[in-house]
């Protein structure tokens, strides 16, 4: 696909798999629910209440992410704008999460539907307890014929993990609820080849795959599939009370469509019709398996909390066969981390190729590097004859060794608080794994 076509109106046909979805998240913006002065429009709420009570109505399930909470509170606050400080958002958060879902509560009422407050942060997506509770909550919600309404708990989120906007989000509970559809409301009316401020930009109807974005801008010098710096981007967009874009909603849909799970991104004012899979905004049609919950866990909402480095034969290993990666193909460990803790995994070029769920301590590994796991179980014990990271356990985020691999889309940042240590390597060629040693940045050499 490429910006050269001419302009003129976007075919598309009937999508059947969005209309016929029993289970559908729907994903709604502050820029969608705001007026110009940055105050929640109760015409809007009461519009999208309507638009999802006709879903409701035809027996389907609806999960209804929104942002908001901030935005609701700026006014009672006496804030003009959306603060840039974390305190101050978390305050204007506090006030206005309970406006926004007395809003929301009233709105449902009408049409008879109660509503559930579900409060997420990261954290409830990197820890696999927490993943699978937030997972029974909403599936009871469900069950009970409530609808549930899902913000990030901005309160105690902090700049360091954080989704940052709700697209992520929004795409992560697709599948942790296993949802049949997800459906990304803007306030532009999906995805152009250009600035659809422009006359000759035009609405990108279906995407298929990563090749349809070849040669889509998102803004602020982003290509279409590639992530957003800080949750950040997007053409015609952004409102000045969201942090969302269209990079974000890009990145969200094609995290949801190669989970099996198809993505409409449109107008708000196109709900309805989005729902009911007529031809309105932009399609992303489902182009994948869905994955272990744990794994999608793992590409799109760990945070890792430190590297490995792999000499280049446990990189095709990992990369081209999947095998699970050994003592002996590690030169390096940074990061501090404990046993079960997401890590990243490096080549030599510090290419982040995978990423995986450890299954030593960081003070360990210095001493099993470049061991055989026979070689560690005859000097330290059976419990030593295990994988560092086992495949299972394990997600590739680069195709092949070469490939250009940032974050995958939606990957959280690491914590800055998280302390780096500089590369572990073997204190002497062949000595026993008692003398491994790493040197900690601006100390002295300290055993494992």
């Amino acid at each position: 696909m490429t910006t050269s076509r001419p302009p003129g109106p976007a075919l598309a046909g009937p999508r059947p798999d969005i209309a016929a979805a029993g289970r559908v998240v729907v994903k709604v913006g502050s820029s969608s629910l705001t007026t110009d002065a940055g105050e929640i429009a109760d015409d809007r709420i009461t519009a999208l209440a309507a638009a999802l009570a006709g879903r409701r109505s035809a027996g389907i399930q609806v999960v209804l992410v929104s942002s908001g909470a901030i935005a609701s509170g700026l006014v009672p606050l006496g804030l003009t704008r959306r603060p840039s400080d974390l305190a101050t958002q978390q305050a204007a958060a506090s006030v206005g999460q309970g406006l926004l879902i007395a809003r929301y509560t009233a709105a449902f009422a009408r049409h008879g539907i109660r509503t559930g407050q579900v409060l997420l942060s990261a954290d409830d997506l990197m820890r696999r307890t927490h993943y699978r509770n937030a997972q029974r909550t909403l599936d009871r919600l469900l069950e009970l014929g409530v609808l549930p309404v899902v913000n990030e708990n901005d309160t105690v989120a902090t700049d360091e993990i954080r989704f940052g906007d709700n697209d992520r989000l929004a795409a992560l509970v697709a599948h942790v609820t296993r949802a049949r559809a997800l459906v990304l409301l803007s306030d532009v009316d999906g995805l152009y080849d250009g600035d659809p401020r422009r006359g000759t930009a035009r609405r990108i109807a279906e995407v298929r795959g990563q090749a349809d974005l070849e040669g889509i801008s998102l803004g602020r010098g982003l290509k279409a599939g590639q992530g957003a710096p800080g949750g950040h981007g997007g053409h015609g967009g952004q409102g000045a009370q969201g942090i969302g874009g269209m990079a974000t909603k890009v990145e969200a849909a094609m995290i949801a469509s190669a989970a099996g799970i198809p993505a409409v991104v449109a107008g708000a004012a196109s709900a309805a019709a989005a729902l009911a899979g007529h031809p309105v905004g932009t399609y992303f049609a489902a182009h994948g398996r869905r994955p272990a919950t744990r794994l999608l866990w793992l590409k799109h909402a760990a945070v890792a909390r430190g590297s490995l480095r792999l000499d280049p034969g446990a990189v095709e290993a990992v990369v081209k066969r999947h095998a699970s990666l050994l003592p002996a193909g590690i030169t390096g460990v940074e990061g501090v981390f404990d046993a079960g803790d997401p890590v990243n995994l490096r080549d030599e070029d510090d290419m982040i190729i995978a990423r995986g769920l450890v299954n030593y301590d960081a003070a360990e590994i210095p001493g099993l590097m470049g061991r055989s796991t026979r070689w560690l179980a005859s000097k330290l014990g059976q419990e030593y004859e295990r994988e560092v990271v086992h495949r299972d356990d394990l997600v590739i985020l680069v195709l092949a060794r070469g490939d250009d691999p940032p974050e995958p889309p939606g990957a959280l940042r690491a914590p800055t608080a998280v302390p780096r240590r500089s590369i572990a390597r073997l204190g002497r060629a062949g000595g026993p794994p008692q003398a491994a040693q790493w040197r900690s940045k601006g100390s002295a050499k300290c055993p494992s």
